[in-house]
């Protein structure tokens, strides 16, 4: 998804690419980001985002298929960025269905295959990009989806390769983020 879902100009991409000599198996998401605005809707006041995130789960003879995250202390995520400002959602069975949670993704080395944990509570409760307060903890044991974005508003291409995504209960102190 992105803002040309309501006519901007930006694009997103999400291929699998197979495993090669100097990669892992992974997801792609790439494309172009624009500010421009559509000319013939003047409605739209802003663009220069783009996204991505899961389907969801199908149902089961119990109801919604929802992810437990509740045992877990970290997100895990093994990427290759190109350094831009992305950040991870996490979306919840929440009151709001629009709420998003959202963190940050660190990349320390841009370019290079790394693992970034990210603590669970340290995810930030947003709605349609803005912080909602009064801050409630995130639903854990009742995850949607998980997808990322990019909303940093630069012009240009964008590159972010993901390889694995899982929920940790160990942490490395040196890559854990809080």
């Amino acid at each position: 998804m992105s803002d040309a879902d309501l006519g901007g100009f930006s694009s997103a991409t999400l291929s699998q690419m197979p495993s090669t000599a100097v990669a892992p198996a992974h997801a792609r998401f790439f494309g172009s980001i624009s500010t421009a605005l559509p000319p013939d809707n003047p409605r739209v006041q802003r663009t220069g985002y783009a996204g991505w995130r899961n389907k969801d789960r199908p149902p089961t003879i119990f109801g919604r298929s929802l992810w437990d995250l509740d045992p877990y202390v970290s997100l895990a995520l093994r990427i290759k960025s190109d350094g831009r400002r992305y950040f991870v959602n996490i979306q919840t069975e929440s009151v709001v269905p629009e709420d998003l949670h959202q963190h940050r993704l660190h990349a320390k080395t841009p370019g290079e295959w790394e693992t970034v944990y990210i603590n669970l509570g340290a995810f930030v409760r947003t709605n349609h990009g803005e912080v909602v307060e009064p801050q409630a903890e995130m639903m854990r044991q009742k995850v949607r989806t998980i997808g990322m974005s990019l909303t940093d508003r630069v012009p240009g291409p964008y590159d972010l390769c993901i390889s694995r995504i899982w929920a940790s209960v160990g942490k490395n102190d040196e890559e854990m983020l809080a």
